[in-house]
């Protein structure tokens, strides 16, 4: 699709831009450049809103709730969320039983999460707050929802799936995570299709990369597990500010 290809190259041209910029300031952007990674991911995340709203307004002005940022019945979704989460941490365990797969996805070193407090609160705003939100919006907020316009729920879900996986491959050290990536983006899909709204599914997101950044980050569990509750936190109050702010704006226009 249209929308994929405009992102993933978009996201390649400005991470360029940003590369040629650190590289003229002296930065050796191909060793353990934190601050390089931290902004090629901010970028990477900020492309794909982009890509999103745009293509989204070619149709109409876009709202909130055209990207699945609306609220849900509370408990269904909490229900649907924890039963998701259940459902891919057992196929993890499973695969890793099984095929004992030899691939790590080291994002943490690489965004400098060993490098100081500074670099680890940093690392954990991008992993925990700031990539749930960009890659939830795009992939199931827009992306899933074209999908579904013209295919079933099962084809669009195992679509979205496998390019989610693709998009986070970085080497052949993350090849044997691909097809733990493609059923996580597969689950999201699913309970976003039950539960109709995209708050629950970037809480479960947060969940898992907050347990991804605690493992592999020496030293990072409080500032993971704090960051992780605001952000479960702030999904379960924004639907209800959200849709507050809804039904004012129409009685002011009233």
């Amino acid at each position: 699709p249209a929308a994929f290809v405009a992102g993933i190259a978009g996201t390649f041209l400005l991470v360029s831009v940003v590369g040629g910029i650190f590289a003229a300031a002296g930065e050796d952007i191909d060793g353990d450049s934190a601050a390089f990674t931290i902004v090629g991911t901010l970028v990477q995340g900020s492309v794909f809103i982009g890509v999103a709203v745009l293509f989204a307004a070619m149709t109409a002005p876009p709202r909130p709730a055209d990207f699945g940022l609306r609220r849900a019945p509370f408990w269904p979704s909490v229900g649907w969320a924890a039963l998701g989460m259940v459902c891919f941490y057992v196929f993890a365990g499973l695969y890793a039983a099984l095929l004992d797969p030899q691939g790590e996805q080291r994002v943490t070193e690489a965004l400098g999460a060993d490098q100081g407090t500074l670099t680890l609160v940093l690392a954990g705003l991008v992993v925990i707050v700031f990539a749930p939100v960009a890659e939830e919006v795009f992939f199931r907020g827009f992306f899933f929802g074209a999908l579904r316009g013209r295919f079933a729920l099962l084809p669009a879900a195992l679509i979205n799936g496998v390019l989610f996986g693709l998009v986070h491959f970085t080497g052949s050290g993350t090849l044997a995570l691909l097809p733990i990536l493609g059923v996580l983006g597969l689950v999201f899909c699913l309970v976003y299709e039950r539960t109709g709204s995209l708050y629950p599914v970037i809480a479960m997101h947060a969940v898992n990369n907050t347990v991804a950044f605690s493992v592999q980050a020496d030293g990072s569990t409080a500032v993971a597990l704090t960051l992780g509750v605001l952000m479960v936190t702030a999904c379960a109050i924004a639907p209800r500010v959200l849709a507050r702010s809804e039904v004012a704006t129409v009685v002011t226009r009233g």
